[in-house]
């Protein structure tokens, strides 16, 4: 084994050593359903705010962007943009209602008003394939990363990763899971803070110097308009749609505002991951095209993963073994750290909205049962596993922006008019959730995404059947269309109780109390 293989190693028990002590003490304080899945709502504000950054900078975000802005161009960055914008409208639209109104699920949510058990079943069904796609990205970075590091089978790889996770949310819970993202994201900005340092010192300390150095040698347009490897214009818009609007919906995120004790609480944590994320998509700008700089296009496409090794390799150019082996330990822990979030999150899902609701009352006070979060947790893991094996060579950054595609298509539409529509009925919602999530699905399914880059058929002879769709990642067509079902089916037929609690949620101060249940009688 060479020396950068042996530190990456090191590093890498390392953090698995003091993440396993984490798990051993959070063991101990999550006996009962509250602790294990949202660790009895404990969490302050900082811890949670890198929590929530941790969980959302992702293997795509210190792996896939930067390959992406390596072997796309500028283009790349509309990854990063609307990553950065979309925490503000985070922070102010659903910060403090979902600390409200949620107990353990984002199904608390959306079904505050509306009736409870066919919200909390569309929920659940509708967020699978979301957790599914975002847990596939992770287990392939994983994957190509221990490959490269060890020479391992990519399958073997995949399953060392599920395995270690499933330890963390099997045993620890949401408070292992939490300080496990903790540790990971504070790891992360440092990696790439001192990267980014390296990198700029190489250039003298002038960003322009990288831009003009790509500029020499890849030619200026490298650096111009959005392509994305050849995808329209309109697939970039669709791209951009996907990411803003689905990052606002991802279940593993809003879940991280009901770990914390009060809404005021729920928005600074917010705010601290505005923070966090904004300056870490400014550094992984200049790394994607400093790593292009330095080590040419064609030696981070020959090192596999569709761009994703861009950023281990300009450690090694940057910084020799040790900041290698440091980078991929951090990879290493970015990857552990997010799949344990998503499939805690799933697990919960399952556990309190799916199983809670056909076997016992299916109302918000429906005590999850760990046991079945626990089985459902082994069950994600295991099928989003067989799936990874499948998008070896897909960057991880498209595959989680597939991810939110669909949660931009289900949960944000949901969510906003359940947040401000008094209108808006469970049957809307329900048909809005279930054709949002469908046509997504359909859409990828026939899309280049999976017909090209997965079966590597044809493009052009594809073109030619009726049913392909052009558009690499469908939200400019599945966004509007879940708005407009939801907003149809609600006008067909007044729901008198989900305006009721509307009204009720409109008059509330906007205080640090959970609100205060409104029933209506025959509801």
């Amino acid at each position: 084994m060479s020396s950068h293989h042996i530190v990456a190693v090191a590093f890498f028990l390392l953090f698995l050593a003091a993440t396993v002590l984490i798990t051993v003490w959070a063991t101990k304080r999550s006996k009962s359903s509250k602790a294990f899945l949202i660790a009895s709502g404990g969490i302050s504000a900082w811890q949670n705010g890198f929590a929530m950054s941790g969980e959302y900078l992702s293997a795509s975000a210190l792996l896939g962007m930067t390959g992406l802005l390596a072997t796309s161009g500028f283009g790349g960055y509309v990854y990063s943009i609307s990553a950065a914008i979309s925490w503000p409208m985070m922070l102010f639209l659903f910060a403090g209602p979902i600390r409200r109104l949620g107990k353990f699920t984002l199904a608390d949510v959306l079904s505050h008003r509306l009736r409870q058990k066919p919200m909390r079943i569309a929920t659940a069904t509708s967020n699978i394939p979301i957790t599914l796609f975002y847990l596939i990205g992770q287990l392939v970075a994983g994957g190509v990363l221990i490959k490269l590091l060890f020479g391992l089978p990519y399958a073997v790889s995949v399953i060392a990763v599920s395995l270690i996770t499933l330890s963390y949310v099997l045993f620890g819970g949401m408070l292992a899971t939490t300080w496990v993202q903790i540790i990971k994201a504070v790891l992360q900005c440092t990696g790439v803070a001192l990267l980014t340092f390296l990198l700029l010192q190489h250039f003298g300390f002038n960003p322009g110097n990288v831009f003009r150095a790509v500029a020499e040698t890849r030619g200026a347009d490298y650096l111009g308009a959005p392509s994305l490897g050849g995808i329209s214009r309109w697939d970039s818009i669709s791209l951009s749609i996907g990411l803003l609007c689905g990052a606002m919906g991802l279940p593993q995120i809003l879940t991280r505002f009901l770990t914390v004790p009060n809404v005021g609480a729920a928005r600074k944590s917010a705010l601290y991951s505005t923070v966090i994320v904004g300056l870490f998509h400014l550094m992984v700008l200049v790394l994607g095209f400093g790593a292009l700089a330095m080590l040419g296009r064609e030696t981070i496409l020959h090192a596999g993963g569709g761009g994703n090794m861009a950023v281990p390799l300009l450690a090694e150019k940057l910084g020799g073994s040790s900041l290698f082996g440091f980078i991929c330990g951090v990879s290493f822990a970015t990857i552990l750290a997010v799949v344990s979030g998503i499939t805690l999150t799933s697990a919960t899902t399952l556990a309190h909205d799916v199983w809670g609701s056909l076997s016992k009352s299916g109302t918000e006070n429906t005590e999850p049962s760990v046991k079945v979060a626990r089985a459902s947790s082994v069950a994600v893991t295991a099928i989003a596993a067989i799936l990874a094996l499948a998008f070896e060579n897909t960057n991880v950054a498209f595959l989680i922006g597939l991810s939110m595609a669909i949660a931009a298509a289900t949960n944000f539409p949901i969510l906003v008019l359940s947040l401000l529509w008094r209108r808006l009925t469970t049957n809307g919602a329900v048909w809005g959730m279930a054709v949002g999530a469908i046509s997504s699905v359909v859409l990828i399914v026939v899309s280049p995404t999976v017909q090209v880059a997965v079966l590597h058929n044809n493009l052009a002879a594809m073109r030619a059947h009726w049913w392909f769709f052009p558009l690499s990642t469908p939200a400019l067509i599945t966004v509007p269309l879940a708005f407009a079902v939801s907003v149809t089916v609600s006008l067909m037929a007044r729901e008198a109780t989900s305006e009721a609690k509307f009204d009720a949620l409109q008059l509330q101060d906007d205080t640090d109390m959970p609100s205060t249940p409104f029933v209506v009688k025959g509801h």
